[in-house]
């Protein structure tokens, strides 16, 4: 078997993972636990949103789709922005990412 690049070898765990999953463990041990590590909400997905989800099961909506989001994505979140905070972007200015980390990892990249 060969040995693993260096690279790899330095990857550590997750902090942010290894803190939830003690938040976690705490939680089922019956501790009273706000957790702030995976930034995941405290309350179920609403209704709502589930209803989306199934619907756009059903209409074969499972593919991949442009790395930085749908167009449409994109123009709801040019009106939340403009709605929310009365500033004007275009959706090619809009690029959606799978999170904080990932954007951070991606903008360092860029520069």
């Amino acid at each position: 078997m060969k040995p693993i690049s260096k690279l790899a070898q330095g990857i550590s765990p997750s902090a942010t993972l290894v803190i939830d999953a003690l938040a976690k463990q705490m939680i089922a041990d019956g501790i009273d636990v706000v957790g702030f590590g995976a930034g995941e909400p405290d309350f179920n997905t609403p209704d709502y949103i589930k209803a989306a989800a199934i619907k756009a099961i059903e209409e074969n909506k499972t593919h991949y789709t442009p790395a930085s989001g749908t167009l449409d994505l994109k123009k709801g979140i040019c009106a939340f922005m403009k709605r929310e905070f009365d500033l004007d972007y275009a959706p090619e200015c809009v690029c959606v990412s799978s999170g904080a980390k990932h954007s951070i990892f991606i903008a360092m990249q860029a520069i």
